[in-house]
């Protein structure tokens, strides 16, 4: 199974491939979007060596990986589904959630409408019984955006990190939706 092109109303998440990097090198040399990431605007060589991850095959053989959102051909930012990454972050069969948008599409809905396009598809396509996702305790924006899409509060932890941004001290927060809550949530006209 491969990734699909998948569409919203507003979005068309394309998956993720080489093709994209100039893409990812403007989104993630804004110190802005990375402030809770590494604190720090990324340079091309940085994004050029991570991608890799975002290509991975082994991702696409399960229909897993990264998507590149447009909106009417122009880039908005990239979701991704992936396996949790430690135990903190769910069960090995459950998928990851995450966004990154460019900031001049920041507070226009589009990371709640991607996320929601790829909760379905984890739920109804891939039959992924959880899904999660999390961010830093203070990343405000991210928090509202997990709520917003019916993902609710699942824990906190503390991760070890060399150099630790402000608010650190507070944890990684976990946020998680069920299939059976997904289901009813859709049931309900949520």
């Amino acid at each position: 199974m491969s990734r699909p092109v998948l569409h919203t109303a507003r979005l068309t998440l394309r998956p993720l491939g080489d093709e994209h990097l100039d893409h990812l090198v403007e989104l993630d040399s804004d110190p802005a979007v990375m402030r809770f990431i590494t604190g720090r605007a990324s340079t091309r060589e940085e994004v050029l060596a991570f991608q890799p991850r975002r290509t991975n095959p082994d991702l696409d053989a399960e229909g897993l990986g990264y998507w590149c959102g447009f909106v009417e051909g122009e880039f908005v930012g990239w979701w991704l589904l992936v396996r949790p990454d430690r135990p903190e972050k769910g069960d090995p069969r459950d998928g990851v959630l995450g966004y990154r948008l460019l900031r001049r599409h920041w507070r226009q809905g589009y990371a709640s409408e991607g996320s929601r396009e790829l909760l379905r598809y984890a739920f109804e396509d891939l039959g992924l019984p959880r899904v999660t996702a999390d961010t830093m305790a203070v990343n405000e924006g991210s928090r509202a955006v997990m709520e917003s899409i019916g993902m609710r509060y699942w824990h906190t932890f503390h991760g070890e990190f060399d150099d630790p941004l402000p608010g650190t001290e507070l944890g990684e927060v976990v946020y998680a939706l069920t299939a059976a809550d997904w289901r009813g949530g859709q049931a309900g006209g949520s």
